[in-house]
């Protein structure tokens, strides 16, 4: 029996061809007596393995895309499908587990845990599902360039050193999908570029989509893909 979230039955080769697809999405926020719409009849899908930027001004819905594609925010209307599961048809312990098992998520402003060490902030998404990967967790602080910041608080970390620790955590539990909104906003052009190389590399190594919002035209340009938006729409999408 199909379980409750469930996709249809499909062909290896359907189910293998995207990560996430969204079709005819329709999202309204509700400000006091004013409505807004955050996204209106957004086709997307992104691919195994495959790196696209969102970009667009500010306001013009690319958090909200990204909280969508990441199941935080359900959409109003349309179809969105993410790690083989329809959302419409998920509940809330669902998506609470869909999140925390299949995909990751690297903030702008980094939302490390400040009475953490950054080994127990990497090793977080892992001990929420009530599982240990100590190997795995000092690979990725190594991998990160923080083997030896991994007792340390964020406190004493720099931004750069933080959002590595974020990028760290975001793959601790190898994901399919890693979303991340505006990753290198924060940073430093140094900082911006080392941890967007060790997202690129991280991606093709461990074989996880990638979607990342960014307002930076060096970011996009790095990408597979860029999905421009404009007042809730998608208004253009290159190679």
């Amino acid at each position: 029996m199909e379980k409750l979230g469930a996709t249809p039955i499909r062909t290896r080769t359907e189910r293998m061809a995207y990560i996430a697809k969204l079709e005819g999405v329709e999202l309204c926020y509700v400000r006091g007596r004013l409505a807004v719409q955050a996204l209106e009849g957004i086709d997307f899908e992104l691919a195994r393995r495959e790196l696209v930027a969102i970009t667009g001004p500010s306001g013009c819905g690319k958090s909200t895309l990204l909280n969508v594609i990441s199941a935080v925010d359900r959409a109003d209307a349309g179809r969105v499908e993410v790690c083989g599961q329809d959302l419409r048809l998920a509940t809330d312990t669902q998506l609470t587990l869909l999140r925390r098992r299949r995909i990751g998520v690297v903030f702008q402003d980094f939302q490390l845990m400040p009475n953490l060490t950054a080994a127990e902030n990497v090793a977080l998404p892992l001990a929420l599902d009530g599982k240990t990967d100590p190997e795995r967790v000092k690979e990725l602080l190594n991998r990160v360039g923080l083997s030896l910041r991994a007792t340390h608080y964020p406190s004493e970390l720099s931004g750069g050193e933080q959002q590595r620790v974020a990028v760290a955590r975001a793959l601790v539990h190898r994901p399919d999908l890693v979303v991340a909104d505006e990753p290198t906003g924060n940073l430093d052009s140094a900082n911006g570029s080392y941890v967007l190389e060790l997202l690129e590399d991280l991606r093709l190594e461990e074989g996880a989509a990638l979607v990342l919002a960014t307002h930076d035209t060096e970011v996009a340009a790095s990408a597979d893909r860029i999905v421009s938006l404009r007042d809730g729409r998608i208004v253009s999408a290159e190679s």
